[in-house]
Formats: structure tokens, sequence, C-alpha cells
């Protein structure tokens, strides 16, 4: 068992470091102070640009204003994004697609689809993406590069790359403290700290938070730190260690039918009440540093080195399961600008890889009534992915890009049964490819074109291979899943405001599809016969008034139209691919005043979605009223804040889990989302 201080402990062994160093370097807080607004301006705007050099689709996610209202978890971070869908489960754990990324899992299982990343260095690794150490109130900004856009990071995953970028010294305030409060229970608190030393800087966390939860039996908790220090050495290189830890506890309340969520939306499945599920993480680990040589004027080298261990103790249906997860990964990225032929040119030359560790493996006992009984199985996960990119921007004429790549990507999974006999091993070993090619052109400063054609590859999960057992308990050996996809898009500033617009069409090969087949026994994953990802991504950020003195009207919208579908399946012909809704909208109406104060209203609205592959039954349509209002103070010290969710009450499934064919029968496989509810904040930074 760790020991584990209070937080109130920690609080005061944080404020009283923080006062310390201001009291012992008063002059320098001064200067660092210029420089945190000027490097946070400064790395919001290059991101900007970074992402606007793509011949692609992107997000760029600004937490200062996420944090004008409720934070608690990663749907919070990603609302108003066009492209993403991410809702909540009613715990940390949320539904997150990007193209139809991951449509089939469970909410808050490891991720599949999208490749994350902490600071630029691998989150996601062979076993899929876990969310224990996702604490948004940790992040400076996000950055979203949808579909194959992620291909400079080694990214390449059906639905993109997501870089979540933590605070550092340059960014912080030397002490702040955060609260958030609201209904049914929850509480939100941080105190951060984070500071410029001459070549030093620092940002260091502790943040823990509780709610009892929308369903019966669906409360949780939290608690952990955040830190990392950066030094540069000299003009030519710099190096910064990161660290994450964090503990999550979940009730599992269970997924409801059409019928409940209308009439009692609030109720567990009588089932998880009856065995006490529960998912208590004993704490995940995540520590990585990345170093920065800079070469010359035109040229600089990245290493990067991540361990990352996050044991799990699952407690679902008829068993409980003990899984150890462990891996490491190592990165190099080398960056170059030259010129080719007259023409400006910019190279990126890329490698990562990521292994499980040896004691990478599960236990699995029967479990009756929340009695714990035998050992009923051991098993192994070993698994590695190891990627090699090569990219090239070459400016054709002015203002006119061509981007050129080539990946490969080696993938190696392995899964052994190794009680109560041996003899249920699978080991496959692939190596395929992922080319990439596109245009992009400004026509003007104000607006920019692009097209982009590219290859995705994405290997099944380790424990894929166990759970997909289809006879006798012995594992099955499964295809990558591939896809190719051609991407079409602009985006621009005009007399509407800022706005983005794109279109792809993917044609989906060996898709791995997740599927619940009996309720209360583990999920089994399959190759699906072809079929087709094909949408339209638009957001829109428009400033309706503004009068110098008086104030601004805005309005921010974001529309995802998804159309999933196979094609020509032996069983299911052109069904839709259940999961998520095909279309979907978030906006904001707000108005500020230039003393700080901000009011506004905003609605979510999502279409029906199937819950089976037979398309036999479908979740409802549902449409959400929300109003936000607060205030930040001119001197950017004080903020706060209230947040009204649900204001209609409106009775809804935020998440659907799908079957194979339900017959047309009313089963549960939705997750209720959060009625009517209050949230109020408050923070202040010692600047």
């Amino acid at each position: 068992m760790r020991p584990v201080l209070p937080l109130s402990s920690y609080l005061g062994l944080l404020a009283l470091f923080t006062v310390g160093q201001q009291a012992t370097a008063a002059p320098a807080i001064e200067l660092g102070q210029v420089l945190i607004n000027g490097e946070e301006q400064s790395e919001l705007e290059n991101a900007r640009e970074r992402l606007r050099a793509v011949p692609g689709a992107s997000n760029l996610v600004d937490m200062q204003r996420v944090g004008q209202g409720r934070v608690a978890s990663n749907q919070d971070v990603l609302a108003y994004q066009p492209g993403v869908f991410a809702q909540s489960a009613g715990n940390d754990g949320i539904k997150l697609s990007i193209r139809g990324s991951g449509i089939n899992r469970a909410p808050g299982a490891h991720g599949s689809g999208v490749y994350t990343m902490f600071d630029g260095l691998p989150l996601t690794g062979p076993g899929g993406t876990p969310y224990e150490l996702f604490e948004p109130l940790w992040l400076s900004r996000a950055e979203v590069l949808r579909g194959a856009n992620g291909f400079d990071q080694g990214s390449l995953a059906l639905g993109g790359a997501i870089n979540y970028v933590t605070h550092t010294g340059y960014d912080a305030a030397p002490l702040q403290v955060r609260y958030e409060a609201g209904s049914r229970g929850y509480q939100h608190r941080q105190i951060s700290s984070g500071q410029v030393l001459g070549n030093l800087d620092y940002y260091v966390a502790l943040t823990d938070s509780e709610y009892d939860g929308y369903q019966t039996h669906s409360s949780g908790s939290a608690k952990g730190i955040a830190a990392n220090v950066g030094y540069r050495f000299n003009p030519n290189l710099e190096t910064r260690f990161y660290l994450r830890y964090r503990e999550t506890e979940n009730e599992l309340a269970g997924r409801l039918t059409k019928a409940q969520i209308k009439h009692d939306p609030r109720a567990a499945n009588p089932g998880y009440l009856s065995r006490n599920d529960s998912r208590p993480q004993p704490g995940s680990t995540w520590v990585g540093n990345k170093t920065t040589f800079f070469l010359d004027d035109d040229s600089r080298l990245e290493t990067g080195l991540v361990y990352h261990d996050y044991p799990m103790d699952l407690r679902e249906g008829a068993m409980r399961l003990k899984v150890a997860y462990a891996d490491v990964s190592g990165t190099l990225n080398y960056f170059r600008r030259d010129t080719l032929f007259g023409h400006e040119s910019r190279t990126t030359v890329g490698w990562r890889t990521t292994k499980h560790l040896p004691n990478s493996g599960a236990s699995q006992f029967s479990r009756v009534n929340d009695v714990v009984g035998a050992r009923t199985r051991d098993f192994t996960y070993q698994g590695s992915d190891t990627v090699l990119h090569v990219g090239n921007d070459l400016e054709l004429i002015p203002d006119l890009w061509l981007s050129t790549g080539l990946a490969m990507i080696y993938t190696r999974r392995e899964s052994d049964v190794t009680y109560p006999a041996d003899g249920g091993k699978v080991s496959q070993h692939d190596w395929d490819y992922a080319p990439r090619v596109g245009l992009r052109y400004d026509i003007r400063p104000d607006l920019q074109v692009y097209g982009n054609l590219s290859r995705s590859v994405e290997p099944p999960h380790p424990w894929s291979l166990v759970w997909s057992a289809p006879v006798n308990n012995q594992p099955m050996k499964m295809q990558n899943q591939t896809a190719t996809t051609l991407e079409l898009g602009a985006r621009g500033d005009s007399a509407l405001g800022h706005w983005d617009l794109a279109w792809y069409y993917s044609q989906v090969r060996h898709e791995l599809l997740n599927v619940e087949v009996v309720q209360g026994l583990p999920f089994k994953e399959f190759n699906a016969s072809p079929t087709v990802h094909q949408g339209v991504e638009a957001g829109l950020d428009s400033i309706l008034w503004e009068q110098p003195g008086t104030g601004k009207l805005s309005l921010r919208q974001a529309y995802t139209f998804s159309d999933f579908h196979y094609r020509d399946d032996d069983k299911f012909d052109d069904n839709r691919l259940p999961g998520i809704p095909m279309h979907y909208y978030q906006g904001e109406l707000r108005y500020d005043w230039p003393s700080g104060f901000y009011a506004g209203v905003n609605t979510q609205m999502a279409s029906k979605v199937q819950v089976d592959y037979a398309n036999s039954y479908h979740a409802d349509a549902y449409a959400l009223l929300g109003a936000r209002l607060g205030w930040d103070s001119p001197k950017q010290d004080w903020q706060t804040w209230l947040d009204l969710r649900n204001l209609t009450n409106t009775r809804y499934a935020a998440t659907v889990t799908p079957g194979y064919d339900d017959a047309g029968q009313d089963v549960a496989r939705s997750t209720p989302g959060e009625g009517f509810a209050v949230y109020a904040g408050v923070s202040y930074s010692f600047r």
C-alpha cells in the first residue's frame, strides 16, 4: 500500500514553498510575470501557426476559455470542437470519437483510434489509451489533428492525434487556487505554482475531486499531482522532465434501456447494484523527458523517453480482473529547413516506439454477488508499436505547398493464456505502411484551401486477442485495420467570422469493431467486412456586434455530420454503424462587457443513435439548453463563474455501447446524460 498524505498537507507544503520563493526572489517575480504573459501568447500563437501549416483539419483548444466554466473531464475540454464527439459516461471516462474512431467501444475503456500525447510524448501504447491521467486543470491547451493530419507526430490512427500540453513555469501563476462545486456532491479543487527562475522553470499542481454521480451507484473520486521542470543550458540545448500521478475510483451504475432513461434515468442497472461493480484504479504513473538540441538556425533534434505504469482492478459482471500494465516509449525527431531548387523545403524525420514491459498481464477470478471466488484464468499481454515516418513540405510557388510523407509501422501482438493450462498463445508480427500526399494554398492571408490523400493503420490491442476468442477460450489472430482517406477543406476569416470546413471520405478495411454479444460478459472484438466513414466538419466563431467601451456579442458553433456504414455486408448489408449520432451540433451565444463580466446561453443537439449492428433499435434524438455567466478580473487575478447545465432537465442517452442484434428489443445499451445541474467556481492567481 502506498503511503498517501492528505491533500491538505500537500497544499500547505506547496503554499509554503511558493511563498518562500516569492519572499526570497521578489525582484524576479515582476520579470517572471512579463515572461509568463509573453511566453503564453507566443506558445498559443505558435501552435496556431503550426496547425495552419498542416494541409488538413485541426482544432486548437485554449484552456483559458474552457476554464470559464466547469472543467470536470475531457468532455469539457473538447466541447465546441468540430469533428470531435466527446461525451462523459458519468465519470472520468468519456466516449471519444473522431471520424468514427472507436465508436463501438464502451466509454471509459482503453480508447482506440486516436493517438494521444502529453506534451508531445506518447501516452497511447499497444494496449490503447487509458483515461486515469486525464486531469483537465493541468492543461494550458490541447491540439487536435483530425484524421491523417497527425502524420508528423507519428500518428497513423483513423481519428488522428491529440496533444495535451501541460502548463509550465512560463504560462502559470506563481500561486493559483481553484475550487469548483455543484450538483450531486461535485467538488473539484486545485492548487498550483509555476515560476521562471533564471534558466530554470517549474510547474506543480495538486488536484482532487469527488462526486456522487447522476445515477445511483455512480459516485467517484480522484486525486493526483502533475509537475514538470525545464532547464535551458544554453541557446542550443534545453530539457524538461515531466511527472503525472493520479488515483481514481469509480462506482459503476451500468447501462439502461430507452424506457428506463425516459422514466427513471437516475436508476442503476439492477445487476450492477447486486454485484457492487466498481473500478478502483490503484494509481497510474507517467514519467517522461524531452530534450531539444538546436543544431543550427535551420535544424533541431528532439529526443523523448517515457515510462508509464497503469494497473487496473476491474470488478464487473461475474468476474474480477486484476491487470498489470506497464510500458516504455522512446521518440526521436529531426526537423530541418532547406532551399530545394530555389524553393523552401521543410523536412521531418521521426521515430517512435512503445513496448509493453514483461510484467504486463492479468489474473481473472470468479465473482458472485460481490464475493470473489477462485482464480479462473491467467494471461499475459505483450505488444510493441514502432513507427518510422518521413515527411516534407515544399513550396512549389508562392503560397502553394506540397506535402508528402511515408510511414512504416512494425507491430507485435502476443497474448498467452497460462492458466488453467498452457497452449492459448497467439503471436503476430506485422509490417504495414502509410503514405500521404497533400496540398495547401493560401489564396489570401485570410483564406486557405487544402486537400490530402492518405492511408491509416491501426493494429488490434493484445487484450483483443484474448477477449475475442470465439470458442474454447482460445485467442485468435486479427488483422490491422486500414483506411484510405480523401480530405478536402478550407478555413479563413470573413465578415461572418473565423471559420473552417472539412469533408472526408474513408474506405476502411478490417475495421476493429467491439460489441457486447451477451450482457454481463466481456466485449468481443472482430475485424469487420469493408465499411465507409464519411462526413462534414464545420466550425464558425462570429462577432455579431461590437462597440468599443460597451462590449461585444459573439456566437461560436460546431457541427459534425457522420455517416458510417457497411459496404454490402453479408448480414447487415449497408447498415449504419451504431454508437454515435449522424448529426451533432453545439453552439453558444455570449455577451462580454469590458469590465470582465460575461453571460451566455448554449445548446447541444444530437440526432438518434443506432444501438445495434442490425439497426433494429435506436436511442432518441435530443436538444439541451444551458447558460453560463461569470467575471474575469481585468488584473487577471480573480475569476468566478456560474455554469447551468440542461436547463429543461431533458432525459437523454449521452453514450451508447452497441450490441450485435437486439432484434428490435429495448436492451440496456445507453448511459443517461446528466439532468439539470448547477455548478459554480472561483479561482485566484497570486501574481
